[in-house]
């Protein structure tokens, strides 16, 4: 992910702990949690010439970027920490 990318990705992820950050994600309907979303994508929208879906496209397609990403960290923290267990056995 370039600098760029995740600027982009943690100004929205902030603005969503801003707005958001009251709700449990699990429990609230997606359509609800995108809407709270919609005045910073419309904002770098705007700025970017762009419409307001290829945001949120570019949005959802760096989230899940960062997400595998997360995952794949924990994965591998959680497999050194099996091995440990293991020379500790």
């Amino acid at each position: 992910m370039t600098t760029e990318e995740t600027k982009f990705l943690d100004r929205i992820n902030a603005y969503a702990d801003e707005v958001l950050g009251h709700i449990d994600p699990q429990r609230t309907q997606v359509s609800y949690q995108l809407e709270q979303l919609k005045p910073v994508m419309e904002e770098i929208a705007a700025e970017e010439g762009v419409s307001v879906e290829n945001v949120f496209i570019r949005y959802m397609d760096l989230a899940s970027e960062r997400s595998v990403v997360m995952e794949r960290k924990f994965q591998s923290t959680m497999g050194n920490m099996n091995s440990y267990g293991d020379i500790l056995s």
